[in-house]
């Protein structure tokens, strides 16, 4: 099971921790977790090219002071400053470890970058792109992109899209899920989304998504004394004469279960092709639930 909470509620644990650490310590967990992915992405990290694309707040800051980590690992690290005001921090951070800036977006163009890091706009950000960020992302068109918390230009808590948004190869989350990993059709553009652990006491999630290990728990294990009534008998009112393949994929979905039996009922023909394809089909009679139509 993934849960996600509000940027409301990430708030509110953020700033309780923040309170009882010191200064700046949540943002090195999460820069720090952030640049472990990156290097995991990159597999190796000495000589690899990172761009960040770097906007105002603490999710600009976390990219500048995860650069400073890659960079000290051997990473070329540019950064473009899509504000004028950055985290000053993180950005002497990143020099002093030997990254650089880079003058507007026209340099972009003719670089060869391994990776690029969105910390454009975190968790705070409306839907939508301002153009500088537009052209700064069409101008490393086709380099794998790593988002930062989430992908910016998303609607964080619906999970909505209103305008241009990065599309993301990874995206590193910090604390807990959003709404926008797991609702589409922002989640469509997160890509895996790498999980780093803050600490955050957080409240239950009123959002939950299954997983693929949650819903193999909720299929119901035959019995050793069950039998094809006690394990339900689905019958298929589908297909036609003149469209036959929809009584064969839906009788060929409902045999790919967990039921005692498949029942056909309909055109004769379309009956006889069905069982053609799948002998074990049987012909009228009760049943525990209907697929009708198709």
């Amino acid at each position: 099971m993934r849960s996600a909470h509000t940027v409301e509620q990430v708030r509110a644990a953020e700033a309780a921790l923040m309170a009882r650490l010191p200064e700046g310590a949540l943002m090195q967990r999460a820069a720090t977790g952030l640049a472990h992915a990156v290097a995991r992405l990159l597999g190796a990290s000495y000589g690899a090219r990172v761009l960040l694309l770097v906007g105002s707040g603490d999710n600009g800051g976390d990219a500048l002071w995860a650069g400073a980590h890659l960079a000290r690992r051997g990473c070329g690290v540019h950064a473009l400053l899509l504000s004028r005001r950055v985290h000053a921090e993180g950005l002497a951070a990143l020099r002093a470890a030997g990254g650089r800036v880079v003058d507007g977006v026209a340099p972009l163009a003719g670089a060869d970058y391994d990776v690029v890091l969105d910390g454009v706009v975190g968790i705070g950000g409306r839907p939508g792109l301002r153009p500088e960020a537009v052209a700064a992302l069409e101008a490393v068109r086709g380099v794998p992109v790593v988002a930062v918390d989430t992908p910016s230009g998303v609607d964080v808590d619906t999970g909505e899209l209103d305008g241009a948004h990065v599309r993301a190869d990874l995206t590193v989350t910090f604390g807990t899920l959003k709404a926008a990993h797991l609702v589409d059709p922002a989640a469509a553009a997160c890509g895996p989304v790498h999980l780093v652990d803050l600490g955050l006491d957080l409240p239950p999630a009123d959002l939950e998504a299954l997983q693929p290990a949650d819903v193999a728990a909720l299929l119901p294990r035959p019995a050793p004394d069950a039998q094809k009534y006690t394990r339900g008998v689905v019958g298929v009112r589908a297909g036609s004469a003149t469209y036959p393949g929809a009584a064969l994929l839906s009788v060929a979905g409902a045999a790919t279960g967990l039921v005692g039996m498949v029942r056909h009922v309909g055109d004769s023909a379309v009956t006889d092709r069905v069982r053609e394809a799948h002998p074990e089909v049987v012909g009228p009679g009760r049943v525990q639930a209907w697929v009708v139509g198709s």
